[in-house]
């Protein structure tokens, strides 16, 4: 009999705190939406869910600066990815590689910008 009343409590207890976890997370979500920064956390979460490179990531994987020629990038990448094959790593060296990409993904769409307008 004890055991059936404590089973019972139990599960009208969680029931209660699991409705009262819901309200609260809802009211946060209004009140969050309200400040703006439901946005900025969404924007945030999808960067980090996508893992996919910035440019600016990039740039400091080179060592490029903002205004540096994709002469300067290759000449970066060329050396970074040849002393990460002799005595490097195969991490080092595949970061090296997609920041490389991620340069130039971002230069291909700035000249079919340009060449747009």
């Amino acid at each position: 009999m004890a055991a059936k009343l404590i089973a019972n409590l139990i599960v009208l207890g969680s029931g209660i705190v699991l409705r009262a976890v819901s309200q609260a997370y809802r009211q946060a979500i209004v009140n969050a939406s309200k400040t703006g920064v439901a946005q900025e956390t969404v924007q945030n979460m999808a960067h980090k869910v996508s893992k996919t490179m910035t440019e600016h990531e990039a740039r400091q994987i080179l060592g490029v600066r903002e205004n540096a020629t994709w002469e300067e990038v290759v000449k970066k990448y060329d050396v970074m990815f040849e002393n990460n094959m002799k005595a490097g790593s195969f991490y080092l060296q595949s970061k090296v590689f997609r920041a490389k990409e991620c340069l130039e993904a971002a230069r291909q769409q700035t000249e079919g910008q340009e060449q747009g307008q």
